[in-house]
């Protein structure tokens, strides 16, 4: 399968060679969990309508999603980190971010699958 679109391959491989599958998919793990947290906190940031916690959210979980190459992730909140757009638009956002990362997380287990 190519994953050249939803993941950075060249990170994931460096990684694999550096570190070994067994760290990689620890990595990936933590990720799941701390990604959620993350979600859940830009959620909040929606209920409660705070521009500045949405930007703080957001930024924390691109700097994870960029650290261990989920590109489309990453893409997805660069593109609404600064969002000023009304909240009703943010929460499309954040539906569609929810969307990004689930199905980077598969690929991502389906690349680490493959090796």
């Amino acid at each position: 399968m190519n994953y050249i679109d939803q993941l950075d391959t060249y990170l994931l491989e460096d990684y694999f060679a550096n570190l070994g599958k067994a760290i990689v998919q620890q990595m990936l793990e933590l990720y799941i969990k701390q990604s959620a947290l993350y979600l859940k906190e830009i959620y909040q940031t929606i209920e409660d309508e705070s521009q500045s916690k949405w930007e703080e959210q957001c930024h924390k979980m691109k700097g994870a999603a960029g650290s261990i190459g989920l590109v489309k992730v990453h893409a997805k909140l660069v593109a609404i980190e600064k969002s000023t757009d009304n909240w009703e638009v943010n929460k499309r956002y954040f539906d569609e971010l929810c969307n990004v990362n689930q199905v980077s997380i598969e690929n991502f287990s389906q690349w680490l699958l493959e090796k």
